[in-house]
């Protein structure tokens, strides 16, 4: 099943490239570091190598305690940071800078996986939340290179997905070396798709390990204040075609709590300006 799946994945990457360049013309940066994406990343410097993958925004956000973590346990450790957005690479430089290398992930193809192992010789791979890839993953085993699946999660939805390719995710999970799930539910989900018990443990969701800034607690402070007594709602993370939907919920809201607020927040920022 991985041998059809690599093949799919070649037949197929034409397709993904043609993609990126449609969503370039919303944002620039899609059309840009294309090398990264096919395994041509940088070379780096020749020294011991931690690897945390986070694919975009969010779970860039969700690592901020795992990478300080890490820092304080291995300080003589590089920490290499991949995502596979544009607003995940953006995100990354923002909160960490030069304290932290970075470049995108490479698509699962195995030449490409290849290539980039090669130049990054990391000693373990972290990846957060649900990221399962089989070529990549089989890749690091061949190399003595633990994976960990860290703040993991799996919805109903994706598990059923999974269950599909089910002989593919369960070789692919046995390439893991463990799975730090979320809650009860996702580890059940992992276990029901092949994981070994003694590789699955339940550690909670890191996000609640984040540390606000004193900045940003008084921006919060600041715009409760302007808000007042208003009654609030958020719409966050919208996609396209759900925003109509969301401010003509809002203009029946209206109706009867005249001083309502929505604060929409499309996922995407180069959807903002059109959103607006």
């Amino acid at each position: 099943m991985r041998v059809l799946y690599s093949l799919i994945l070649y037949l197929i990457t034409p397709l993904v490239l043609a993609r990126l360049l449609l969503r370039s013309r919303a944002n620039p940066d899609y059309r840009h570091r294309w090398g990264e994406r096919l395994g041509w990343s940088p070379r780096l410097p020749d020294r011991p190598r931690l690897w945390v993958h986070a694919v975009s925004v969010g779970e860039v956000a969700a690592a901020a305690a795992l990478v300080a973590g890490l820092r304080w346990r291995f300080p003589g450790h590089a920490i290499l940071m991949t995502t596979t957005t544009p607003t995940g690479s953006a995100e990354v430089i923002r909160r960490f800078g030069n304290s932290v290398e970075h470049c995108y992930l490479p698509y699962d193809l195995p030449d490409g996986v290849a290539r980039f192992l090669a130049r990054a010789r990391p000693e373990r791979l972290l990846v957060m939340e649900t990221e399962l890839w089989p070529n990549l993953y089989r890749a690091c085993a061949r190399r003595g290179i633990p994976v960990m699946v860290v703040n993991a999660r799996l919805s109903a939805r994706s598990a059923r997905g999974y269950a599909r390719i089910r002989p593919l995710v369960r070789q692919t999970l046995a390439q893991v070396s463990g799975i730090a799930a979320r809650g009860e539910e996702d580890a059940r989900r992992f276990l029901a798709l092949g994981a070994r018990p003694d590789q699955v443990r339940v550690s909670g969701n890191v996000k609640y390990d984040l540390t606000l800034s004193d900045d940003l607690i008084r921006a919060a402070a600041t715009l409760r204040a302007q808000v007042s007594e208003r009654p609030v709602w958020i719409a966050a993370s919208t996609h396209a075609g759900e925003d109509e939907q969301v401010l003509a919920a809002h203009r029946h809201l209206l109706s009867r709590w005249p001083g309502a607020l929505l604060i929409l927040v499309p996922r995407h920022p180069e959807r903002f300006e059109a959103v607006a």
